[in-house]
């Protein structure tokens, strides 16, 4: 008795580069909600609750952007920022900063030290700042 197979096999989808986001954030309860949001939209998120953590994973793990809060412990997010656009290997990596800091001056400071847009943290939902993400990203 002979057995007759017919393979119907479908075209593999291409597989889509799946970006990194680094979320420098000392808020736990932040860092969740966003790991929920962004690994549901399709990217990889890692996390580091300080600044020196921040820059030591931005070196190591270079991700597609940046998601920096000011005020962190170790070092701070005016400093993280600095030192990130004077490193060769994390300067061309774009930086949201998100943030409770509403003044004009620490906007126009970030800005000058290289972020890709300011934030303030409640002027914005989560769905917002998702968007901003992916335009920083070119999607």
């Amino acid at each position: 008795m002979k057995l007759k197979f017919h393979l119907h096999l479908r075209p593999l989808k291409r597989a889509r580069y799946m970006k990194t986001i680094l979320f420098i954030e000392d808020e736990s309860v932040l860092q969740k909600t966003f790991r929920e949001i962004i690994v549901q939209e399709g990217y990889q998120m890692i996390s580091a609750l300080d600044g020196e953590t921040g820059l030591r994973v931005a070196k190591e793990k270079k991700p597609d952007l940046i998601l920096l809060d000011l005020i962190l412990p170790k070092i701070h997010g005016f400093d993280v920022l600095k030192k990130l656009k004077e490193e060769n290997e994390t300067r061309d990596i774009p930086v949201i900063v998100l943030t409770n800091l509403e003044g004009l001056e620490d906007v126009e400071k970030t800005l000058k030290l290289g972020a890709t847009t300011y934030l303030v943290k409640t002027n914005y939902s989560l769905e917002e700042i998702l968007e901003k993400i992916k335009k920083a990203l070119g999607e």
